[in-house]
């Protein structure tokens, strides 16, 4: 390992510096959906056009987020992080001077590549910082960081809104990066011993696959699932990941090595977020709609209701590492993590118009409190199974099927409740208006019957998915029988003795 020219490295500010970039990608994330009306206004545009502010963003991040963690194990994991803070500084700066929609969209694709070297290259920087039980608690703050951002986005963002402006929403994100580079000098350089070049075909392959597969995700429910523009990207980007894969296996140098997959309990692990966007994310994004539209409430009071789920995000994963290190099995908490989520989501089915705060409440938390004790620890164990040659590839697979999941189950999530919502009210013109929270028109009362009952179907079976995803994972988890009973029949075997 180096250092920069600021002096040898120092692990608290290595920590400090990874956690404010971890905690400001997600605010951009959150926190961009808060000003998309006042954009719209301002630059006087709609639809999808400015729906690709976020959607730009969530594209990029995903499709690059394995290629700059297998390049931070070639190049230098301080050298990617670098680079992807600085990208993300200067799209955030582009989006904030944007004269139009077009530049601003571009502004955010570019902030979305630099998120990917951000998120790829933090955690491996933690994972060959530290180690044992500080490698535990490093990632354990690193998951309160990014709930933080997620949860404080849409608030920090609001006041920004309010104040200064859209655009001073980016330029503070650009800020809060810039003070985290300030750092970076602290940071010890490390890189895989071997390094061979980069797989420039599988990359391409990769990113092409991923991001056709997410795009036709994403325009699903705006041109249709059947239409031929949306079946023919999904169908690309099935086509490319699978020859990606093939050409992984060929690769003398893979740009993901496919014994990480083939590794049971690290794929586990990394299918963990994957549960989690449906279990809470999906919540984080739709609930608001919910709470304004059919429950009548403000958004600032739909912001405080939504506390109660987001302030155990910022709470429970020191828990949660304290407990790891204290002896509780990961995998136990992971478990129960999950678990919490399908309870959650299956106790939520109580909401409705006229629910109280109270009614709700204890669902809320414990969805909540799902989310903090899966949040960093699960990350902190699948970077315990890899070796620290692999530490970038490892996080970038971990933090592609994160985001991932996010724009593609966000995306099936929403398309989904629109339908039920339009087998509710008679129209899908008027269905995908009451899913944006607006119930007016159709009979009385019934665009808000109708929304409560299309929720609570999907509450149900987004409850169903987190039961399958906790049985399925708890049981890849589980050491493997032989091992178990070696273990036994050594603690069991007498001494040996030694031969004279």
């Amino acid at each position: 390992m180096t250092t920069g020219p600021a002096g040898r490295p120092r692990p608290t500010i290595t920590l400090a510096v990874v956690m404010l970039a971890f905690l400001t990608v997600p605010m951009s994330i959150s926190g961009a959906a808060v000003a998309l009306p006042d954009i719209g206004a301002d630059l006087r545009t709609a639809g999808a056009p400015l729906q690709w502010v976020m959607n730009a963003y969530n594209l990029t991040f995903a499709s690059f987020t394995l290629v700059a963690g297998s390049t931070a194990d070639l190049v230098g994991r301080r050298r990617t992080f670098v680079a992807g803070a600085g990208l993300f500084a200067v799209g955030s700066l582009a989006a904030a001077a944007a004269p139009g929609i077009a530049l601003l969209d571009a502004a955010r694709a570019l902030s979305g590549i630099g998120s990917a070297g951000v998120f790829a290259s933090g955690g491996a920087i933690l994972a060959t910082t530290f180690d044992g039980a500080a490698r535990t608690r490093a990632f354990a703050a690193l998951g309160s960081a990014a709930g933080l951002g997620l949860a404080a986005g849409p608030t920090l963002s609001g006041w920004l809104v309010g104040a200064l402006g859209w655009r001073a929403t980016f330029g503070t994100h650009a800020a809060l990066v810039a003070v985290a580079l300030a750092g970076v000098g602290y940071v010890a350089e490390s890189r895989a011993a071997e390094r061979p070049r980069l797989d420039v075909t599988g990359a391409v392959v990769f990113v092409a696959g991923l991001g056709a597969l997410v795009l036709g995700a994403v325009q699903g429910p705006e041109w249709g699932w059947t239409s031929p523009g949306v079946v023919a990207l999904l169908a690309a980007g099935v086509g490319l990941l699978v020859a990606f894969v093939v050409l992984q296996a060929r690769s003398a140098a893979p740009l993901l090595d496919l014994s990480l997959a083939k590794n049971r309990r690290f794929l586990a692990l990394c299918m963990v977020p994957v549960v989690s966007t449906f279990g809470f994310v999906t919540l984080l994004t739709y609930l608001p709609t919910y709470l304004v539209g059919a429950s009548g409430l403000s958004p600032q009071r739909a912001g405080t209701v939504l506390l109660l789920m987001t302030a155990p995000v910022l709470l429970a994963p020191p828990l949660a590492g304290g407990l790891v290190n204290r002896g509780v099995s990961p995998r136990a908490l992971i478990t129960l993590s999950l678990a919490l989520f399908a309870g959650g989501n299956a106790w939520l089915t109580v909401i409705g118009p006229s629910t109280s705060v109270a009614v709700i409440a204890g669902p809320l938390l414990m969805v909540g409190l799902g989310a903090g004790l899966s949040f960093g620890v699960g990350d902190g164990a699948a970077m315990s199974l890899v070796e620290p040659e692999r530490a970038g590839m490892a996080t970038g697979f971990l933090n592609t099927m994160r985001i991932g999941s996010e724009a593609i189950v966000i995306a099936v999530y929403g398309a989904v409740l629109v339908s039920l919502i339009s087998g509710r009210v008679g129209s899908k013109e008027l269905a995908v208006r009451v899913a944006a929270g607006d119930v007016t028109g159709g009979a009385s009362g019934a665009p808000a019957a109708g929304f409560t009952d299309a929720l609570h179907i999907a509450l149900y079976g987004t409850a169903a998915v987190c039961v399958v995803g906790t049985v399925a994972i708890a049981a890849a988890l589980a050491q493997p029988r032989r091992r178990v009973a070696a273990e036994v029949g050594a603690a069991d075997s007498p001494a040996p003795t030694k031969v004279t």
